[in-house]
């Protein structure tokens, strides 16, 4: 007998896998209730914009973890400032106000499919335009790999050397987050009504560099829980090493990858020597074919790439399409007879 919890029962009416790395066929009655509910749904034409959100990192009023002092501890009259040993004053204004978040739906994309969320986390000095979608190409990295996943990069400080997480350090936020993330991607698919299949799809959060810091806060205080199905960080270990060490332990059929250079190496190494230490199975320093339920990656990129150009250059190129296209659960472009409507 077919035993489910209400969360798994969720994921199937949904259409999504309930593990990671695998589909899970739904009963008779969950597929008929999925058939009416997707039965006007068809894959996406694909659409790309810089959408404002209410729930973002910043603007922050809080304090960061273990400090004894608001982020904002600066005035001058009305304006507010953050006070830091590489930047000195950083003002509100300039930047921590940016509430725009950019979302991407590739070409194809099928809500009738099991499919991701992949939220990308920038690391210091970039623009949401500038930097994410033109220059690391990480919409087009995202539409090359071919699994069947949207995109939901939140902007940080704007062009500023800070890798502060704002809210995301407040409990609960970083789920608010991922709740508005399906409306707005329903929206901008022209199907508001397929929200639930964007609110329920598993996570999977990509740090950069200085993303680490915002990827641990959102898996330390965001409240998402097993949503987050897996964590790729991108020449990005330089600290938080508890709290990644904490998700490998307690990953189920999770998954985590670390991509590194130079820059990073030294905490990938000590990450990978706490974890051999409590006898977690790891790869052989390659992605290899697939990326499945369970897995824990460390891959040395080299030193020939420059930690600024690691988005586009590790691995011989687009290191975010090779994890991407590894996964397995998520084809965009089904055999047929396998849509989740048929």
């Amino acid at each position: 007998m077919l035993t489910l919890s209400r969360r798994s029962i969720l994921l199937l009416a949904a259409g999504l896998p309930v593990l990671a790395g695998a589909c899970t066929p739904s009963p008779p009655s969950l597929a008929a209730g999925l058939s009416r509910r997707t039965a006007g749904l068809s894959p996406s034409p694909g659409a790309t914009a810089l959408v404002n959100f209410d729930t973002t990192p910043f603007p922050f009023h809080g304090a960061a973890p273990g400090r004894g002092k608001p982020f904002m501890d600066v005035t001058d009259g009305a304006r507010l400032g953050h006070s830091s040993l590489r930047n000195g004053v950083l003002w509100e204004d300039q930047t921590y106000a940016d509430k725009r978040v950019l979302l991407s739906i590739p070409r194809g994309f099928d809500p009738r499919r099991p499919s991701a969320l992949v939220v990308f986390l920038h690391g210091n000095e970039a623009r949401l335009d500038r930097d994410v979608r033109d220059r690391q190409g990480v919409v087009r990295q995202l539409a090359a790999s071919g699994i069947n996943a949207v995109l939901v990069v939140p902007q940080f400080a704007v062009d500023a050397k800070d890798s502060s997480a704002g809210r995301f350090w407040e409990p609960g936020v970083f789920a608010q987050f991922l709740g508005e993330a399906g409306r707005r991607l329903a929206e901008l698919n022209g199907t508001p009504e397929a929200a639930f299949v964007f609110d329920a799809a598993p996570v999977v959060i990509v740090g950069y560099s200085g993303g680490y810091l915002p990827a641990a806060a959102a898996l330390r205080y965001g409240g998402a829980g097993r949503r987050v199905r897996g964590v790729v960080l991108l020449d990005a270990l330089y600290g938080e090493d508890d709290t990644f060490e904490s998700f490998v332990l307690h990953r189920g059929p999770g998954f985590f990858v670390s991509l590194y250079g130079k820059s990073s190496r030294a905490g990938n190494e000590a990450l990978k020597r706490r974890l051999a230490a409590r006898g977690v199975p790891m790869g052989d320093d390659s992605l290899g074919e697939a990326i499945g339920a369970g897995a824990v990656a460390f891959v040395d990129a080299g030193d020939a790439v420059p930690h600024g150009d690691f988005v586009t250059g590790a691995l011989g190129g687009d290191p975010l399409t090779a994890v991407l296209s590894r996964l397995r659960g998520f084809p965009r472009s089904p055999a047929p007879g396998l849509l989740a409507s048929e």
